[in-house]
């Protein structure tokens, strides 16, 4: 079961968190064949590290994942080689990427982490659901607003 202790030789912990991040300028990268290769590549890079990805998500332009890190990998260090390696790999299978971000930089400086404690069922549906919070939150922008004044629609 994803939601039980974990052991390590001189450990027990269950060290959950939320993490989102994004692309450099929230560009609108994560798309297509990218996204694809995005996801493999960190699956693999938390899988090197003996981080367990319990749900995720990829945007058009930010990362949710909830993760299961290991007590003896900080968040910091976690997400700096998790940033860092993937950008290289994200570089080199698409090497012309390198032009689009300059400097090297795939993604953004910060990111935002949580704790999950006692809500993992909560985030858990928060990140599944994700895409279909955002899709609905276009459909109100699509909306006609009507001058309450004149009733008449804005152009």
């Amino acid at each position: 079961m994803k939601n039980e202790i974990k052991h390590t030789t001189h450990s027990t912990y269950r060290c959950q968190y939320h993490i989102v991040f994004a692309p450099k300028y929230r560009r609108k990268a994560i798309y297509g064949q990218l996204k694809a290769d995005i996801g493999q590549i960190l699956r693999k890079l938390c899988e090197q590290k003996g981080v367990e990805i319990i749900e995720a998500t990829a945007m058009t332009d930010h990362i949710h994942m909830l993760v299961s890190i290991p007590p003896y990998l900080s968040i910091a260090q976690f997400m700096g080689y998790l940033k860092g390696k993937s950008t290289l790999m994200i570089f080199d299978r698409h090497a012309n990427m390198k032009y689009k971000y300059g400097s090297r930089h795939f993604w953004c400086r910060g990111y935002y982490v949580d704790t999950v404690g006692r809500n993992e069922k909560v985030i858990r549906e928060y990140i599944k659901n994700q895409t279909e919070e955002d899709c609905m939150a276009d459909q109100l922008t699509f909306k006609e607003y009507i001058d309450p004044f004149t009733g008449s629609k804005n152009k």
